[in-house]
């Protein structure tokens, strides 16, 4: 009997790369569903099965509130939906990734956890329920902030254009800032080929297409925007039903079960009683509130396929064309091309309201009146956009889009308040505004450099006035810790002496989360949003939190001047490095957000994960990095071995080409 005819083959690099050469996009799906399984299994089928509202049945009572969360709000009944709605073609896609991972089981069961083996079969379905959960549920609509908690990521982006680059050549750098710990939140780098495809970048694990990609002529990165795409109204209960234009309506109620998987491996069927009501599902939170859920875009079902056609437009216009679509519900995109375009977009789905700011349309919203039901969206013309600005470059830092340049071109005056706040702007945002708009051109090289500067910009603006504050104090212990700061390089690398001391004075002056500019002589300044705020409003005060910050210091490390990477450590597996990377909110542009002490030691939070540095040159240059490796599976190679990297501030090339990837082949599949 014949061979069957080979469709696609995987190129495994030596970092766990999946290089995917398919001879149609549907190939080229099943091949990067086959390497997902491969890097990510265990992961990405619990993620599956959690998207169905089946994973108390699959896993026991601890997930009994995430099915609730899933089954409340329909996300697979809407997913089926969804799935229907998208057309032929991309419908064979979904199914094709669903098959790559259904192919990766059959062919090393052994190689995924047992508790995971019970979900497959994956289906087209399944894909797509994961996708909706991820950007509807989690982005747009945490359960934690209708539940009445918070929810909060990172990313920086930037691109430059031509005539700000040293080399006439357009540059693009993807630096998105999530969880380190495996989640829906993983990223996972993947290089994908085809006829009329390349596509070169990292998406969340799970996912069949690149959220973050680049090929030989245009690329695209996000950061996260908070955009309020959902609504959490605030119910007035009566009469077994709510309050609403001065009538007590009745709930819209249904009950359906929820199987739970017991100790000894039986199930138990729950009950769930569920209502709706003219806002949406309801939802009675720990603090005995009831609330409604309003999420936009629950009838656009084409998020996925629009990253897909945006990674193969051809020109800038086929792009916009695409992101008019509006059918990815969040988030800031930055665009750059070999043409030369630039484009910062603060892009997603945003309700039309007829007053309110952020504030009010962010928090409980009463739902007592129809004056605040909403039913309409804003079109992308009425998104706020920076296209090929005079300074030359576009950049995001997850803060409002007023900066995304500078001199600024965009007005947070000029649009409806519940757009985005006016501001602060974070002391990150001022950093990489610098960072991009001070020199006059950018080297390739500069561009790698200023991506990986530790240098903390919140020195800039007190530490002098802190130091001459200090000299007038007799006290040896503020002393001893100002020579300490006043010897210090200002930076959060790992033998920088002093960026300790310095993070925990500055969490006494601007508190826990390094924002507040209370303390500050000059506050943050919308005249002035990249150099305020500024200087010490109580000169003394500073001082006695440099002594109580001194003590800490001494307590919690031993010395005042311990070496910020003896104590920050890049940790994963057998792997125990010197770290380096600090709090955003310093204005720290590589960001590491670092766990509680313990044992004397910190490891990686959150930070610095996915990163990509692109030159359009021809050919072109990338370079990148994935932080904590590119498999989550249980004694993979590729979970840690690219930490030494990140500690030497290094990065690899990216093989973008076949005969690149050739030369670096650690295992061939074909399929």
């Amino acid at each position: 009997m014949a061979a069957p005819p080979v469709k696609g083959e995987i190129l495994y690099d030596s970092y766990g790369v999946p290089h995917i050469y398919g001879k149609d996009e549907a190939s080229v799906f099943y091949g990067f569903g086959y390497a997902t399984a491969s890097n990510h299994g265990d992961v990405v089928v619990k993620l599956y099965g959690q998207a169905r509202g089946r994973a108390a049945e699959y896993w026991g009572p601890a997930e009994i509130e995430s099915d609730k969360w899933v089954i409340a709000n329909d996300i697979y009944e809407r997913a089926k939906t969804w799935y229907a709605q998208e057309p032929a073609s991309f419908r064979a896609n979904l199914d094709a990734f669903a098959e790559g991972m259904n192919a990766y089981f059959k062919a090393h069961p052994d190689k995924l956890d047992p508790s995971v083996r019970q979900v497959f079969p994956i289906s087209g379905v399944d894909v797509m329920a994961h996708a909706h959960r991820l950007m509807n549920y989690v982005y747009v609509a945490p359960q934690a902030r209708t539940m009445g908690a918070n929810a909060d990521a990172g990313s920086n982006a930037w691109a430059v254009m031509p005539k700000k680059s040293a080399s006439g050549n357009t540059l693009l750098l993807a630096n998105p800032h999530l969880p380190w710990a495996p989640s829906q939140l993983t990223y996972f780098e993947a290089d994908l080929n085809g006829p009329g495809i390349k596509m070169y970048g990292a998406t969340q694990v799970g996912l069949p297409v690149l959220r973050f990609m680049f090929n030989d002529r245009m690329g695209f990165t996000n950061t996260v925007n908070g955009i309020l795409g959902a609504t959490n109204y605030e119910l007035k209960l009566a009469d077994g039903g709510y309050v609403y234009d001065g009538k007590v309506l009745p709930f819209t109620t249904r009950t359906t079960t929820l199987k739970v998987r017991q100790p000894d491996g039986s199930l138990k069927t729950e009950t769930l009683e569920l209502r709706s009501s003219v806002h949406g599902p309801v939802f009675t939170r720990a603090d005995g509130k009831t609330v409604a859920l309003r999420v936009a875009g629950l009838d656009r079902p084409g998020g996925v396929r629009q990253y897909w056609d945006m990674g193969k437009a051809k020109s800038f216009a086929e792009y916009q064309t695409i992101m008019k679509r509006l059918q990815v519900p969040s988030f800031n995109i930055v665009y750059g091309d070999k043409e030369g375009h630039v484009q910062y977009l603060h892009n997603g789905i945003l309700p039309k309201h007829a007053d309110g700011n952020v504030a009010k349309w962010g928090g409980l919203v009463p739902g007592d009146t129809s004056s605040t039901l909403w039913t309409q969206v804003h079109p992308y013309e009425d998104l706020p956009k920076v296209i090929d600005p005079p300074s030359g470059y576009v950049q995001n830092t997850n803060d409002p889009p007023w900066v995304a340049t500078y001199p600024q071109v965009i007005h947070a005056k000029d649009y409806p308040a519940y757009v985005a706040n006016p501001g602060p702007l974070s002391l990150r945002a001022q950093q990489s505004s610098h960072l991009m708009a001070d020199p006059p051109k950018i080297t390739f090289d500069d561009f790698v450099a200023r991506k990986l500067t530790s240098h903390v910009l919140m020195t800039d603006r007190v530490l002098d006035e802190l130091l001459a504050a200090a000299a007038q104090s007799t006290d040896p212990e503020v002393t001893e810790a100002a020579a300490v700061l006043k010897a210090w390089d200002r930076t959060v690398n790992a033998d920088a002496r002093g960026a300790l001391l310095f993070e925990a004075w500055a969490r006494k002056f601007a508190g826990p989360n390094y924002i507040s500019d209370a303390n500050y002589r000059v506050r943050w300044d919308p005249e002035k949003p990249i150099d305020t705020p500024i200087g010490l409003k109580d000169p003394a005060a500073a001082v006695a939190m440099l002594k109580a910050a001194a003590q800490e210091a001494k307590t919690s490390y031993g010395a005042l001047d311990r070496p910020f990477g003896d104590v920050s450590r890049f940790a994963l597996g057998k792997v125990d490095l010197p770290g380096n990377g600090g709090f955003g909110n310093l204005g720290v542009f590589h960001v590491m957000t670092w766990s509680p002490l313990k044992d004397g030691k910190r490891t990686p939070v959150h930070g610095e994960t996915w990163m990509s540095m692109v030159e359009f040159s021809t050919p072109i240059k990338a370079q990148g990095l994935m932080s904590y490796g590119n498999s989550t599976q249980p004694g993979s190679p590729h979970r840690s071995d690219q930490l030494e990297h990140l500690s030497k501030k290094t990065f690899r090339t990216l093989w973008t080409t076949r005969a690149e990837v050739e030369k670096h082949v650690k295992e061939r599949v074909a399929y």
